[in-house]
């Protein structure tokens, strides 16, 4: 988790200043530093299932939010002084997405697997994606920021050629009968 928070915070970081061109207005650096650090802190006691293998059931998305409401507020409000709240708070804005700040986190959350699965040469065999299982799931997280969309297709494209990630499933490149 540690290397995965320093990920999100250097990518935050570097793109801070082209997040601001793009949006046309000043972003809070700190606020996003802070979010990328500890925002999977809850999912530490309640899980971190794989976006791969979980269910999105309403029924399942209701008991997943409730279990980490009850760890969050476990845990944060442990913690000395005004930082309890602060670190709830933030924790919630990250989850709520309602901030461009949390807006963007949260989508270099979600590419930050795929750009490490290219870098590593671990590719998608491990769950059987291709490009197409890889766009639904990244880009409805990614188009909140055009650089981000970018940045996802230069990943996807490059996974695709190095060979880590078919094209297509071999079952969808079969002609019909």
């Amino acid at each position: 988790m540690a290397e995965h928070s320093w990920h999100l915070a250097l990518i935050s970081w570097i793109l801070h200043r082209e997040f601001e061109r793009e949006f046309g207005h000043t972003l809070n650096l700190e606020k996003m530093l802070k979010m990328c650090l500890m925002h999977d802190l809850v999912e530490i006691e309640a899980g971190d299932p794989s976006a791969w293998t979980t269910q999105h059931s309403a029924q399942h998305t209701n008991e997943k939010a409730r279990i980490e409401e009850e760890v969050a507020q476990r845990r944060f409000s442990s913690l000395p002084g005004e930082l309890g709240a602060e670190f709830l708070a933030l924790w919630h804005e990250h989850e709520a997405g309602a901030t461009p700040e949390a807006r963007l986190v949260r989508a270099v959350d979600r590419l930050n697997p795929a750009l490490m699965r290219l870098l590593t040469g671990q590719g998608w065999q491990d769950v059987g994606a291709d490009a197409q299982a890889l766009d639904r799931l990244q880009l409805p997280r990614v188009e909140v920021s055009e650089t981000l969309t970018a940045l996802y297709r230069e990943v996807r494209d490059a996974a695709v050629a190095q060979g880590l990630l078919p094209e297509a499933s071999p079952a969808a490149s079969r002609p019909s009968a």
